[in-house]
């Protein structure tokens, strides 16, 4: 197949979406697919350029099989609600030039997008139209609703209403859309996607990589940690992790000399949390640490630590929850009980209330004086890990996925040129979407020019 990817966040970012863009694409390049991918610069979680790029330049590389052209891109330093959107918007823009322009001369088979970048699906979507091949949204976030839920947007306004609207007709506008959990997958039939055309792909863990660790990890002695137990938060520091709840977790139990808080990562939150937690003995923070060290940082943990906040456990499934059950480590979530996240981690941690602190705590304080509860949690993480996370079975799926939508797309040209040949000539080409919503409430889709 030649498959188009147009996707904000790629390596070299090395935590949340960019990991599974990236990872995907090298995998269907390496079983001999042509993929090129449209991507931005890497600035994530810093919100800063990385080094070695230019966040004002466009540039072309090959890196591990797949063709990357990178765009620039407004990057903000402190990213407010107005700003991100400037920051989307702008990818949404560079972005067109080249991707339209390989649409015409690469003639992919599917064009897939990943949102976020919700604003850049309609580049997609023109550019699967223009060459005539397959569509694909991959959900990572619903990123609207967070938006909504983190008080970046708010309900009864036009802008709120616009949102609502512009996501609902993008999530439909696509021969496949897919998200990260059945939970995210049910929502996108609640929000009019029709079930035949929704996927179910999981961001996969790090299997072979991250193994429970029968000693100690040798981040204990580089660190000079000497507390017996680890509460650990490992990822990107920002609005919609709620991670306020650490901190104020680590002040009820200061009083507890052999357990040490570590917050490892990067964010625009950080400096604010690192204000938080000046006083307090028994927190240290450290950056993201590479990628071919996790499974020490995650071995790390006696304990780790997943918070989110309210209203968000449907929304979106941390990435990082995988690999800290791969770690064999339980793990204490915020997640309202029913909800995605909970019943993700239901049987390997524990889960509390958002923004309850008092209960957030207790459940630390549970799983170190409790060696067999935390055991028994850990192993069962780690076999969840092997059921649900593998990332050779994921990729494999999506991959199969992918040759069934591109047949699809073949089969319809073959017909479609058959009835051509019956009729004559078109006069001229149909400009409607691919996706139109019938009286009853359907969703249909016209023949392609």
């Amino acid at each position: 197949m030649k498959i188009l990817i147009l996707g904000l966040n790629y390596a070299p970012e090395k935590v949340g979406i960019a990991v599974y863009t990236t990872g995907l694409a090298e995998a269907l390049a390496a079983q001999g697919h042509e993929v090129t991918v449209v991507a931005g610069r890497p600035y994530y979680p810093g919100w800063a350029i990385m080094a070695g790029h230019n966040a004002f330049t466009y540039g072309r590389t090959r890196e591990n099989g797949v063709r990357v052209i990178r765009v620039p891109h407004y990057i903000p330093r402190e990213p407010s609600g107005f700003r991100r959107l400037l920051h989307h918007a702008s990818f949404a823009a560079t972005s067109l030039p080249p991707i339209i322009g390989k649409a015409v001369t690469f003639r992919p088979d599917v064009v897939l997008t990943v949102a976020p970048s919700l604003i850049a699906a309609p580049v997609a979507r023109l550019a699967a139209w223009l060459s005539g091949a397959r569509s694909w949204l991959h959900v990572q976030d619903f990123e609207v609703e967070a938006g909504f839920a983190t008080g970046l947007f708010r309900d009864k306004t036009l802008f709120g209403r616009l949102a609502r609207w512009f996501e609902g007709k993008m999530l439909k506008a696509f021969d496949r859309t897919s998200s990260i959990s059945p939970q995210m997958c049910r929502k996108l039939a609640e929000k009019g996607v029709g079930p035949d055309r929704i996927v179910e792909f999981r961001n996969w863990a790090e299997i072979e990589r991250i193994t429970p660790l029968a000693g100690s990890s040798p981040y204990r002695d580089a660190w000079g940690i000497s507390a017996r137990h680890v509460a650990l938060y490992s990822g990107n520091i920002a609005n919609k992790q709620g991670i306020d709840i650490v901190i104020e977790a680590a002040h009820l139990l200061r009083h507890r000399r052999d357990l040490a808080f570590v917050i490892c990562g990067e964010g625009p939150n950080r400096r604010a949390l690192e204000q938080a937690a000046a006083d307090l003995d028994n927190v240290r923070f450290h950056d993201l640490q590479p990628a071919e060290r996790l499974g020490d940082l995650l071995g790390l943990a006696s304990v780790h630590l997943l918070p989110q906040l309210a209203g968000a456990a449907d929304l979106v499934l941390p990435s990082k929850m995988a690999n800290m059950l791969a770690s064999g480590r339980p793990i204490v979530a915020t997640a309202a009980a029913g909800t995605g996240l909970a019943l993700e981690v239901e049987g390997c941690g524990l889960i509390t209330p958002p923004g309850d602190a008092a209960s957030f705590a207790a459940a630390i304080e549970r799983l170190i004086d409790d060696a067999a509860l935390s055991a028994r949690l850990g192993q069962a993480g780690r076999r969840r890990a092997l059921e649900r996370w593998s990332r050779q079975k994921l990729i494999a799926d999506m991959a199969a996925e992918l040759e069934r939508l591109a047949g699809e797309g073949r089969e319809g040209a073959k017909a479609q040129g058959k009835d051509k040949a019956r009729s004559g000539p078109s006069t001229a080409l149909d400009p409607r979407p691919a996706v139109l919503s019938g009286h009853d409430g359907q969703v249909s889709r016209p023949e392609r020019p």
